[in-house]
Protein backbone atom coordinates (compact mmCIF):
# COMPACT_ATOMS: atom_id res chain seq x y z
CA UNK A 1 0.00 0.00 0.00
CA UNK A 2 0.99 3.18 -1.09
CA UNK A 3 1.67 5.00 2.69
CA UNK A 4 0.46 8.66 2.89
CA UNK A 5 2.46 11.60 4.53
CA UNK A 6 1.36 11.71 8.47
CA UNK A 7 0.42 15.54 7.04
CA UNK A 8 -1.94 14.15 4.47
CA UNK A 9 -3.55 11.39 6.55
CA UNK A 10 -4.42 14.75 9.43
CA UNK A 11 -5.84 16.76 6.38
CA UNK A 12 -7.97 13.89 5.06
CA UNK A 13 -9.21 12.84 8.22
CA UNK A 14 -10.15 16.71 9.09
CA UNK A 15 -11.71 16.72 5.79
CA UNK A 16 -13.82 13.67 6.34
CA UNK A 17 -15.02 15.51 9.90
CA UNK A 18 -16.00 18.75 8.13
CA UNK A 19 -17.47 17.22 5.61
CA UNK A 20 -19.40 15.73 7.42
CA UNK A 21 -20.27 18.57 9.37
CA UNK A 22 -20.97 20.96 6.17
CA UNK A 23 -24.68 20.20 5.94
CA UNK A 24 -25.56 21.57 9.87
CA UNK A 25 -24.32 25.23 8.43
CA UNK A 26 -23.90 24.80 4.72
CA UNK A 27 -26.47 26.33 2.29
CA UNK A 28 -28.90 24.14 0.13
CA UNK A 29 -26.59 25.03 -3.09
CA UNK A 30 -23.42 24.50 -1.64
CA UNK A 31 -24.59 21.47 -0.28
CA UNK A 32 -25.42 20.07 -3.85
CA UNK A 33 -22.60 21.74 -4.87
CA UNK A 34 -20.29 19.75 -2.60
CA UNK A 35 -22.15 16.38 -3.42
CA UNK A 36 -21.48 16.77 -7.01
CA UNK A 37 -17.74 16.89 -6.06
CA UNK A 38 -17.92 14.14 -3.95
CA UNK A 39 -19.34 11.96 -6.97
CA UNK A 40 -16.75 13.33 -9.10
CA UNK A 41 -14.12 12.25 -6.67
CA UNK A 42 -15.43 8.51 -6.69
CA UNK A 43 -15.61 8.71 -10.55
CA UNK A 44 -12.13 10.06 -10.49
CA UNK A 45 -10.70 7.12 -8.29
CA UNK A 46 -12.30 4.86 -10.89
CA UNK A 47 -10.25 5.67 -13.75
CA UNK A 48 -6.99 6.29 -11.36
CA UNK A 49 -7.58 2.63 -10.81
CA UNK A 50 -7.08 2.15 -14.26
CA UNK A 51 -4.06 5.18 -15.18
CA UNK A 52 -2.48 5.17 -12.14
CA UNK A 53 -2.42 1.71 -10.53
CA UNK A 54 -2.69 -0.15 -14.03
CA UNK A 55 -0.83 1.71 -16.53
CA UNK A 56 -3.92 2.21 -18.68
CA UNK A 57 -5.15 5.50 -20.33
CA UNK A 58 -8.24 5.10 -21.54
CA UNK A 59 -10.19 8.06 -22.73
CA UNK A 60 -13.19 5.78 -22.85
CA UNK A 61 -13.84 6.13 -19.18
CA UNK A 62 -17.08 7.79 -19.82
CA UNK A 63 -18.38 4.71 -21.54
CA UNK A 64 -19.59 2.54 -18.79
CA UNK A 65 -20.48 6.21 -16.56
CA UNK A 66 -22.58 7.29 -18.63
CA UNK A 67 -24.26 3.57 -19.62
CA UNK A 68 -25.09 3.64 -15.72
CA UNK A 69 -26.96 6.72 -16.23
CA UNK A 70 -29.19 5.30 -19.29
CA UNK A 71 -29.89 2.44 -17.13
CA UNK A 72 -31.28 4.26 -14.20
CA UNK A 73 -33.59 6.16 -16.27
CA UNK A 74 -35.07 2.78 -17.80
CA UNK A 75 -35.53 1.32 -14.90
CA UNK A 76 -37.13 4.37 -13.30
CA UNK A 77 -41.26 4.56 -13.67
CA UNK A 78 -41.96 7.81 -15.85
CA UNK A 79 -44.29 8.76 -12.49
CA UNK A 80 -42.62 6.73 -10.07
CA UNK A 81 -39.67 5.96 -8.20
CA UNK A 82 -37.03 3.01 -8.70
CA UNK A 83 -36.22 0.83 -5.84
CA UNK A 84 -32.02 1.67 -4.82
CA UNK A 85 -31.28 -2.02 -4.41
CA UNK A 86 -32.77 -3.30 -7.48
CA UNK A 87 -31.43 -0.19 -9.84
CA UNK A 88 -27.83 -0.34 -8.96
CA UNK A 89 -28.05 -4.03 -9.06
CA UNK A 90 -29.08 -3.13 -13.01
CA UNK A 91 -26.59 -0.50 -13.68
CA UNK A 92 -23.56 -2.42 -11.80
CA UNK A 93 -24.81 -4.87 -14.63
CA UNK A 94 -24.54 -2.75 -16.85
CA UNK A 95 -21.42 -1.44 -16.34
CA UNK A 96 -19.81 -4.28 -15.89
CA UNK A 97 -20.74 -6.25 -19.10
CA UNK A 98 -20.05 -2.87 -21.29
CA UNK A 99 -16.89 -3.09 -19.40
CA UNK A 100 -16.41 -6.72 -19.75
CA UNK A 101 -16.92 -6.63 -23.45
CA UNK A 102 -14.85 -3.52 -24.34
CA UNK A 103 -12.15 -4.31 -22.27
CA UNK A 104 -11.56 -8.08 -23.86
CA UNK A 105 -11.55 -6.12 -27.03
CA UNK A 106 -9.14 -3.33 -25.99
CA UNK A 107 -6.84 -5.05 -23.90
CA UNK A 108 -5.17 -6.30 -26.78
CA UNK A 109 -3.39 -3.34 -27.36
CA UNK A 110 -1.29 -1.11 -25.77
CA UNK A 111 0.25 2.69 -25.63
CA UNK A 112 -1.40 4.84 -28.49
CA UNK A 113 -3.22 2.55 -29.62
CA UNK A 114 -5.16 1.53 -26.40
CA UNK A 115 -6.39 5.33 -25.66
CA UNK A 116 -7.44 5.24 -29.42
CA UNK A 117 -9.50 2.28 -29.13
CA UNK A 118 -10.95 3.48 -26.08
CA UNK A 119 -12.09 6.75 -27.30
CA UNK A 120 -13.19 5.12 -30.83
CA UNK A 121 -16.00 3.23 -28.12
CA UNK A 122 -16.91 6.00 -26.73
CA UNK A 123 -17.34 7.61 -29.46
CA UNK A 124 -19.37 5.14 -30.87
CA UNK A 125 -21.66 5.42 -27.68
CA UNK A 126 -21.98 8.75 -27.50
CA UNK A 127 -23.11 9.12 -32.11
CA UNK A 128 -25.53 6.10 -30.97
CA UNK A 129 -27.38 8.07 -28.49
CA UNK A 130 -26.78 11.55 -29.30
CA UNK A 131 -28.84 10.41 -32.68
CA UNK A 132 -31.33 8.26 -31.11
CA UNK A 133 -34.80 9.22 -30.37
CA UNK A 134 -35.93 6.59 -28.20
CA UNK A 135 -32.80 8.13 -26.07
CA UNK A 136 -33.70 11.21 -25.76
CA UNK A 137 -31.69 12.30 -28.45
CA UNK A 138 -28.96 15.59 -27.77
CA UNK A 139 -31.29 16.57 -25.55
CA UNK A 140 -31.62 13.22 -23.04
CA UNK A 141 -34.19 12.44 -20.77
CA UNK A 142 -35.14 12.89 -17.28
CA UNK A 143 -35.62 10.88 -14.34
CA UNK A 144 -38.60 12.75 -12.10
CA UNK A 145 -38.39 10.57 -8.94
CA UNK A 146 -34.92 9.67 -7.66
CA UNK A 147 -34.86 6.11 -6.26
CA UNK A 148 -36.24 5.09 -2.97
CA UNK A 149 -35.19 2.65 -0.38
CA UNK A 150 -37.88 0.98 2.37
CA UNK A 151 -37.41 -1.57 4.33
CA UNK A 152 -40.63 -3.08 5.94
CA UNK A 153 -42.11 0.72 4.65
CA UNK A 154 -39.29 2.46 6.78
CA UNK A 155 -37.12 4.61 4.78
CA UNK A 156 -33.11 5.02 6.44
CA UNK A 157 -32.73 7.90 3.99
CA UNK A 158 -34.71 10.16 1.29
CA UNK A 159 -33.05 11.05 -1.61
CA UNK A 160 -35.22 13.47 -2.50
CA UNK A 161 -33.63 15.22 0.32
CA UNK A 162 -30.55 17.30 -0.31
CA UNK A 163 -29.09 16.41 2.93
CA UNK A 164 -30.14 12.98 2.96
CA UNK A 165 -28.45 12.76 -0.38
CA UNK A 166 -25.13 14.09 0.71
CA UNK A 167 -24.33 11.81 3.24
CA UNK A 168 -25.58 9.00 1.33
CA UNK A 169 -22.96 10.62 -1.35
CA UNK A 170 -20.24 11.11 1.72
CA UNK A 171 -20.29 7.39 2.57
CA UNK A 172 -20.06 6.05 -0.77
CA UNK A 173 -16.98 7.79 -1.29
CA UNK A 174 -15.45 6.81 1.62
CA UNK A 175 -16.26 3.25 1.17
CA UNK A 176 -15.09 3.33 -2.62
CA UNK A 177 -12.03 4.92 -0.86
CA UNK A 178 -11.48 2.25 1.64
CA UNK A 179 -12.03 -0.41 -1.01
CA UNK A 180 -9.48 0.66 -2.95
CA UNK A 181 -6.78 1.25 -0.56
CA UNK A 182 -7.56 -2.66 0.47
CA UNK A 183 -7.61 -3.64 -2.93
CA UNK A 184 -3.93 -1.99 -4.03
CA UNK A 185 -2.66 -3.30 -0.26
CA UNK A 186 -3.35 -7.02 -1.48
CA UNK A 187 -1.52 -9.58 -3.11
CA UNK A 188 -3.88 -8.73 -6.34
CA UNK A 189 -2.82 -4.87 -5.52
CA UNK A 190 1.25 -5.66 -5.73
CA UNK A 191 0.85 -7.75 -8.93
CA UNK A 192 -1.08 -4.97 -10.89
CA UNK A 193 1.47 -2.33 -9.24
CA UNK A 194 4.25 -4.82 -10.76
CA UNK A 195 2.52 -5.16 -14.33
CA UNK A 196 2.35 -1.44 -14.71
CA UNK A 197 6.28 -1.59 -14.32
CA UNK A 198 7.28 -4.57 -16.50
CA UNK A 199 4.57 -6.39 -17.82
CA UNK A 200 6.80 -9.15 -20.07
CA UNK A 201 8.42 -9.63 -16.40
CA UNK A 202 5.16 -10.73 -14.95
CA UNK A 203 4.42 -12.72 -17.49
CA UNK A 204 7.83 -14.57 -17.63
CA UNK A 205 6.76 -15.34 -13.68
CA UNK A 206 4.02 -17.20 -15.10
CA UNK A 207 0.99 -14.34 -14.40
CA UNK A 208 -1.46 -13.83 -16.58
CA UNK A 209 -1.37 -10.33 -16.87
CA UNK A 210 -4.34 -10.10 -19.66
CA UNK A 211 -6.84 -11.32 -16.56
CA UNK A 212 -5.54 -8.97 -14.16
CA UNK A 213 -6.04 -6.17 -16.48
CA UNK A 214 -9.44 -7.17 -17.46
CA UNK A 215 -10.64 -7.44 -14.00
CA UNK A 216 -9.04 -3.52 -13.11
CA UNK A 217 -11.30 -2.57 -16.17
CA UNK A 218 -14.29 -4.31 -15.48
CA UNK A 219 -13.82 -2.98 -11.62
CA UNK A 220 -13.01 0.67 -12.81
CA UNK A 221 -16.20 0.37 -14.75
CA UNK A 222 -18.50 -0.79 -12.31
CA UNK A 223 -17.16 2.13 -9.82
CA UNK A 224 -17.75 4.57 -12.84
CA UNK A 225 -21.53 3.15 -13.09
CA UNK A 226 -22.07 3.98 -9.40
CA UNK A 227 -20.57 7.62 -10.12
CA UNK A 228 -23.59 7.35 -13.18
CA UNK A 229 -26.54 6.29 -11.06
CA UNK A 230 -25.93 8.87 -8.05
CA UNK A 231 -25.12 11.77 -10.93
CA UNK A 232 -28.09 10.53 -12.99
CA UNK A 233 -30.63 10.70 -9.72
CA UNK A 234 -28.96 12.93 -8.32
CA UNK A 235 -29.67 15.56 -11.55
CA UNK A 236 -32.50 13.99 -12.64
CA UNK A 237 -31.47 14.06 -16.10
CA UNK A 238 -29.29 12.50 -18.54
CA UNK A 239 -28.31 12.86 -21.63
CA UNK A 240 -25.53 12.28 -24.68
CA UNK A 241 -22.38 14.15 -23.08
CA UNK A 242 -22.13 11.70 -20.01
CA UNK A 243 -20.64 9.71 -22.90
CA UNK A 244 -18.49 11.41 -24.18
CA UNK A 245 -15.08 11.91 -24.72
CA UNK A 246 -14.95 15.31 -22.81
CA UNK A 247 -16.55 13.31 -20.09
CA UNK A 248 -13.19 11.18 -20.13
CA UNK A 249 -10.74 13.93 -21.19
CA UNK A 250 -11.86 16.33 -17.86
CA UNK A 251 -11.54 12.82 -15.78
CA UNK A 252 -8.24 12.21 -16.73
CA UNK A 253 -7.07 16.14 -15.75
CA UNK A 254 -8.36 15.70 -12.45
CA UNK A 255 -6.13 12.31 -11.84
CA UNK A 256 -3.15 13.76 -13.26
CA UNK A 257 -3.65 17.32 -11.12
CA UNK A 258 -4.32 15.55 -8.13
CA UNK A 259 -1.66 13.26 -8.89
CA UNK A 260 -2.05 9.44 -10.41
CA UNK A 261 -1.27 6.50 -8.51
CA UNK A 262 -1.81 8.04 -5.12
CA UNK A 263 -4.94 7.24 -2.68
CA UNK A 264 -6.27 10.36 -2.60
CA UNK A 265 -4.98 12.19 -5.87
CA UNK A 266 -7.90 11.79 -7.72
CA UNK A 267 -10.21 13.15 -4.35
CA UNK A 268 -8.11 16.08 -4.57
CA UNK A 269 -7.59 16.90 -8.02
CA UNK A 270 -11.83 16.55 -8.36
CA UNK A 271 -12.54 19.07 -5.97
CA UNK A 272 -9.38 21.20 -6.88
CA UNK A 273 -11.01 21.41 -10.35
CA UNK A 274 -14.74 22.07 -9.19
CA UNK A 275 -13.57 24.51 -6.69
CA UNK A 276 -11.68 25.95 -9.51
CA UNK A 277 -14.41 25.94 -12.32
CA UNK A 278 -16.99 27.21 -9.29
CA UNK A 279 -14.63 30.66 -8.87
CA UNK A 280 -13.22 31.44 -12.14
CA UNK A 281 -16.95 31.56 -13.87
CA UNK A 282 -18.01 34.02 -10.78
CA UNK A 283 -14.95 36.38 -11.78
CA UNK A 284 -15.18 36.39 -15.90
CA UNK A 285 -17.06 34.52 -19.01
CA UNK A 286 -13.55 33.59 -19.87
CA UNK A 287 -13.05 31.50 -17.16
CA UNK A 288 -11.70 28.26 -19.07
CA UNK A 289 -8.57 30.31 -20.69
CA UNK A 290 -8.13 30.70 -16.68
CA UNK A 291 -8.46 27.02 -15.79
CA UNK A 292 -6.43 26.33 -18.42
CA UNK A 293 -3.56 28.53 -17.33
CA UNK A 294 -4.13 27.26 -13.66
CA UNK A 295 -3.22 23.39 -14.79
CA UNK A 296 -0.61 24.31 -17.11
CA UNK A 297 1.04 25.94 -14.17
CA UNK A 298 0.37 22.97 -11.78
CA UNK A 299 1.33 20.31 -14.16
CA UNK A 300 5.00 22.62 -14.71
CA UNK A 301 5.68 23.28 -11.13
CA UNK A 302 4.00 19.76 -9.46
CA UNK A 303 4.66 17.60 -12.50
CA UNK A 304 3.59 14.88 -9.64
CA UNK A 305 0.30 16.11 -8.92
CA UNK A 306 -1.58 18.36 -5.76
CA UNK A 307 -0.13 14.95 -3.66
CA UNK A 308 3.27 16.33 -3.95
CA UNK A 309 2.68 19.00 -1.99
CA UNK A 310 2.44 16.73 0.91
CA UNK A 311 5.33 14.66 0.57
CA UNK A 312 8.01 16.75 1.85
CA UNK A 313 8.03 14.86 4.79
CA UNK A 314 9.40 12.08 2.88
CA UNK A 315 12.74 13.80 1.20
CA UNK A 316 14.18 14.83 4.54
Amino acid sequence: MDTQPRSLQIILIAGLVALAAFPLVGEKFYIQFVTKVMITAMFAMSLDLLVGYTGLVSLGHALPFGLAAYALMFVSPENGAAGVWWSLAVVAGVAALASLVVGLLVLRTSGIYFIMVTLAFGQMAYFYVHDSKYLGGSDGKYIYVRPVLEIAGWQPFNLENHVDFYYVALALMAFVYVTLRVLLASPFGRVIAAIKENEHRMQMLGFATFRYKLVCFVLAGMLAGLAGWLTAAHDGLVNPEMLSWHQSGQLLMMVILGGMGTPSGPILGAAALKLLELGFQGMTKHWQLLLGGFIVLSVLLIPRGLAQLFEWRRRD
